[in-house]
């Protein structure tokens, strides 16, 4: 079976539900260069991921060869996924891959897209029909099959029938298409537009006329992938524009964070208009033995206070509670603490509220909470990360209260994208670098190579920390703060990242 899936224009998250279904079902993966690439997380492990694309003159491999492998792929066997930017059947050359499948005798089904011809306008605030303007639009190819003798398209129909026109794959061919409508009529005070890589945080918008499109587009730098919009109802950009009013825009930001705790961050900074690198320098992973931990919950009836300092501490807790075959009822005694509202509202998902919650989300802060506390003579459980810093048992401990200090979960260094962090960093690509632990920061310098080296690949680029105590290690290794969250959690980590561009505006 071979699956022509529509990729949709660019933005991941305009892929059909059917589409990631045909991802993840597939043995096979062949993908354009206009299809998005964190749509390749959907696929199993084990599929094979073939890349196929074409991009100005540069072709891994021609038509009739992708032709051929989509064939060979499935008569082996195979459930092929064949993933196409927009739609296969806009300018996607999926109807003559479809016919070679047909003329092989093999299963497809075709799995529409939304195509860039309406969601790059979308996107760009154009709607290309409207009460007020037109009823009619057109999608025209701006590149014609270069083996025809002559032309296909009706320029006289389009120049004078037609309300607003679309080219797909015109950039180059700007001038002529210009002037092919202007001597058939279109007014030359017609309004226009070009949006390049619609819908994706590298979107970028150029307006003018006929009469002015061509300098306007020279100007700005706009070269492919782009649209090129043709009508009135490109006067309702300056109304309706949405999309590149977003606050970080355009601008592409390094998340450090644990791949299996990202995602928050990720979506946070994408729906802010941001470009993320996932670059996970750490990963979460259990401790060298559950024997201690494992003890201390067979013990919990001893406790009187379980003090969580992460998220983290409160999975891996639960699970080996539930692994000893207990739940939250055998923590009815216990008077709870967490620190930040993230690690209360993971304890309260397993039924458990907590009991103190400081204002701020720092060790000292959960001491000062607890200056009301009896704690003379109290046991305390503190399941957390190995080599979590020592403030919090130590305070506590000069408090009065007996300490059990536990490892629940341990940080190592991963390094799975290391190499292309690198190699955007010396292309000056990366904008900013997000740092949500001290752990976070120590595995990124250490990737760095010594010397004047790493200064000169970090040299311009922005650091945000989620904390002070975060700020403080990465200042200690050599780098430069400019952010510093005051919450310290990943809505106030990213309302310290908009507050940080939004004077920088004009």
């Amino acid at each position: 079976m071979v699956y022509l899936v529509g990729a949709g224009p660019g933005d991941p998250e305009l892929i059909t539900a059917k589409g990631i279904r045909c991802i993840a079902s597939a043995d096979v993966l062949i993908y354009d260069y206009l299809a998005a690439k964190a749509l390749l997380n959907h696929a199993r492990p084990a599929c094979e991921c073939i890349y196929v694309g074409k991009k100005g003159g540069d072709h891994t491999l021609s038509q009739e060869g992708i032709n051929a492998l989509i064939v060979a792929k499935a008569a082996a066997g195979n459930v092929v996924t064949r993933l196409k930017g927009g739609d296969p059947f806009i300018f996607g050359r999926g109807g003559e891959e479809a016919e070679e499948l047909f003329k092989a005798g093999i299963a497809f089904e075709i799995v529409p897209g939304v195509t860039s011809a309406i969601a790059a306008p979308a996107y760009a605030g154009i709607p290309l029909t409207h009460r007020q303007f037109t009823s009619t639009v057109a999608f025209i190819t701006g590149h014609e099959d270069p083996a025809k003798d002559e032309s296909s398209i009706d320029w006289a129909a389009l120049a004078k029938g037609i309300g607003t026109l679309v080219f797909l794959m015109g950039v180059k061919n700007l001038p002529n298409i210009v002037t092919k409508l202007r001597q058939n009529g279109r007014p030359a005070t017609t309004p226009a537009a070009l949006v390049r890589w619609g819908t994706t945080t590298r979107q970028q918008t150029v307006t003018g006329t006929l009469e002015d499109i061509e300098e306007r587009a020279k100007a700005a730098g706009i070269k492919a992938p782009a649209i090129i919009v043709i009508g009135e109802v490109v006067t309702l950009r300056d109304t309706l524009k949405w999309y590149e009013t977003r606050p970080l825009l355009g601008k592409r930001i390094v998340v450090t964070r644990a791949r299996t705790q990202a995602s928050d961050l990720i979506q946070q900074l994408i729906a802010l208009g941001a470009e993320c690198f996932q670059c996970p320098t750490i990963e979460v992973i259990p401790p060298d033995s559950w024997e201690p931990l494992d003890q201390a919950i067979q013990k919990i009836s001893q406790y009187q206070w379980l003090i969580f300092t992460s998220t983290n501490g409160v999975q891996f807790f639960f699970e080996r509670l539930f692994e000893q075959g207990m739940d939250a009822r055998n923590l009815g005694h216990l008077h709870t603490a967490a620190i930040g509202p993230a690690t209360a509202e993971s304890l309260h998902q397993f039924g458990v509220k907590t009991d103190i919650l400081p204002k701020t989300y720092q060790a000292e802060a959960v001491v000062a909470a607890f200056a009301q506390v009896a704690l003379k003579g109290r046991k305390v459980l503190l399941p957390r990360a190995k080599e979590a810093r020592a403030v919090l048992p130590e305070e506590l401990g000069r408090m009065g209260a007996q300490v059990d200090e536990i490892e629940a979960y341990q940080t190592i260094e991963t390094g799975d994208e290391n190499q292309a962090l690198l190699s955007a960093l010396k292309e000056k690509s990366i904008d900013m670098i997000t740092f949500t632990s001290s752990s976070t920061v120590r595995n990124f310098e250490a990737l760095l190579p010594k010397g004047p080296q790493a200064l000169g690949l970090m040299k311009e680029v922005i650091i945000a920390c989620i904390g002070p105590i975060t700020a403080d290690t990465a200042r200690s290794l050599g780098f430069d703060v400019d952010i510093t969250a005051t919450e310290f959690t990943i809505d106030g980590l990213c309302r310290a990242i908009i507050n940080y561009y939004e004077p920088k505006k004009s």
